[in-house]
């Protein structure tokens, strides 16, 4: 499973708290990040080995969880993610269209052609954000739509820099379905084109989502979730010969957008 972009140390690598409310509240979200990271079912032996918190601790904190519905106990006594963050994650997914959506727009000025920004949601990819470009003939994906990520620029900028045994593990999940007779249908292909996007710095879509469609993405760095932008237009306008010029854009608009993101909480 993909990690997020969140950190993942040890408790007890973090500086301690001011107090204990405070402490317990930063031990509870880091716990949910874990959950999430593991695929949003764990036991608690798990999270303790993660963690490096004692039990009786992680079971008080997903007791307070359970009750609050942020966390549920199945059957089977693993805790899994529980519904009531499903309308946090809504809420903040739109906020996040909406401060990228003037990012966006800079890039359709420049390039020309439509932008979009997506989020790894669990084995998929989400579109949280887009500003269509001013051509007749323009890219149109509906934003709050769902795409699996191995057919997609944006899919290959995200995992580009997760495990190679994470990256496995996900398309065995969703399979590798054909959306066109160039989509990429192994997980040794896939692996593959994750490797050109590290050499290169950015991702292609080359008529694998869409036939007459091209896109190029880049991740957004120390976003707060794993977030990728992109632009996205005909495969005869979106050449390989205006590749070199659109790409220091899209890296640009990129490292601004997450300097805008980080700066979203107060210090």
């Amino acid at each position: 499973m993909p990690t997020s972009s969140a950190s993942t140390t040890d408790a007890s690598s973090k500086t301690p708290a001011a107090s204990g409310g405070v402490q317990s509240l930063e031990r509870a979200f880091d716990l949910l990040e874990r959950m999430a990271d593991a695929g949003g079912e764990v036991g608690l032996s798990e999270l303790s080995a993660a963690s490096g918190l004692p039990l009786p601790t992680i079971h008080r904190l997903m007791r307070t969880l359970v009750a609050c519905g942020y966390v549920r106990q199945q059957p089977n006594r693993r805790y899994s993610l529980g519904p009531r963050l499903i309308r946090l994650g809504e809420s903040a997914s739109r906020l996040l269209g909406t401060w990228a959506r003037p990012y966006l727009a800079r890039l359709v000025e420049e390039t020309g052609e439509t932008a979009n920004m997506a989020l790894l949601d669990g084995d998929e990819i989400v579109y949280v954000a887009q500003v269509p470009s001013k051509h007749s003939m323009r890219m149109f994906t509906e934003v709050g739509r769902r795409v699996l990520p191995h057919s997609t620029g944006v899919g290959k900028a995200l995992l580009a820099h997760t495990p190679a045994d994470e990256v496995r593990a996900l398309l065995a999940r969703t399979g590798m379905p054909a959306a066109t007779e160039r989509t990429i249908t192994t997980p040794e292909g896939f692996l593959e084109a994750l490797e050109q996007v590290r050499r290169a710095g950015y991702a292609v879509d080359d008529n694998e989502q869409e036939i007459g469609v091209r896109c190029l993405a880049v991740s957004v760095p120390n976003s707060p979730t794993a977030a990728a932008i992109s632009i996205s237009g005909p495969a005869g306008r979106v050449t390989e010969a205006v590749t070199e010029s659109f790409v220091p854009i899209l890296q640009n608009v990129a490292a601004e957008l997450s300097v805008a993101l980080s700066n979203q909480t107060p210090a």
